[in-house]
């Protein structure tokens, strides 16, 4: 497993196809058991895509606060085993000894991203109110979203693949990164962006993906203001994102969308609307 990956791999299969069977090489994403530790500490063992790893780190560190800011990131190092990959941070002892007081040993996977908390307010997590005054066109939102499926070559190449991407607030796409998992593709798109210092606040994410309770609330700890998202959300996601003051959308396909929390963030449906 050492060297860099392209998040994929090629196995030959069976092909059944118009009743003719083939034997052909197909693209198939990885997934692999990637450790974070901390401070020499383990913390958490993520099912994930092994490409685009410090963006990773560095993501999920911030949506899951364990650090405040992308400085306090003091070294990362990616070490390829043969059981998987394990990356070793560096953070303020200060973080450290909070995390570690959190008492959280977790084991996520690519459906779950909650599994393995030891209390329910190592889940339920609020984060503090968004800032952000952002209001979107929904024509910004149908732009995002229509460039998306050609930013996607490792789904693509796959079909198994989620998405996460950052938009400027006119609808245009940024960066995008993919995994197998929604909530590490998007752990991996805020790493990418906070190492190019981007302003939260300025723009809105889009996922492949459901709006899941964990998805609200990485974009919420960050400072996102608006989250949409192809498929629909679930209600904890829209309790949080109401508490958090995060513009919450749901089925935005086609240039139509459902708003489920925070109105006020889509131009269309009136300034009055807003927190």
């Amino acid at each position: 497993m050492a060297g860099s990956h392209a998040g994929f791999a090629r196995r030959r299969v069976h092909r059944l196809r118009g009743g003719v069977v083939e034997c052909v090489e197909d693209v198939v994403a990885e997934e692999v058991p990637i450790a974070l530790v901390y401070n020499g500490r383990p913390h958490v063992v993520m099912m994930a895509t092994p490409c685009d790893l410090h963006d990773f780190a560095l993501g999920f560190s911030l949506t899951e606060a364990v650090i405040g800011a992308a400085e306090e990131l003091e070294s990362i190092e990616v070490q390829a085993l043969l059981e998987g990959i394990e990356i070793r941070m560096r953070i303020p002892q200060a973080c450290a000894d909070a995390l570690e007081a959190r008492r959280r040993n977790l084991t996520g996977r690519t459906s779950c991203g909650l599994c393995g908390a030891q209390a329910l307010e190592d889940a339920l997590r609020l984060p503090p109110r968004v800032k952000s005054d952002l209001c979107i066109d929904a024509a910004a939102l149908s732009k995002a979203l229509a460039a998306l499926h050609e930013r996607q070559p490792l789904n693509q190449a796959t079909g198994a693949t989620h998405a996460a991407a950052w938009a400027n607030a006119d609808g245009t796409l940024a960066q995008v990164r993919e995994d197998v998992g929604r909530h590490n593709a998007l752990d991996k798109l805020v790493g990418a962006l906070a190492r190019e210092n981007a302003d939260f606040t300025a723009g809105f994410l889009v996922v492949t993906s459901r709006a899941s309770y964990e998805m609200a609330q990485k974009a919420a700890t960050v400072g996102v203001g608006v989250l949409a998202a192809i498929s629909a959300p679930t209600a904890l996601a829209i309790q949080l994102a109401t508490q958090a003051n995060l513009g919450l959308v749901g089925f935005a396909r086609g240039g139509n969308c459902v708003v489920y929390a925070v109105p006020g963030r889509i131009a269309q449906l009136g300034r009055e609307s807003s927190p």
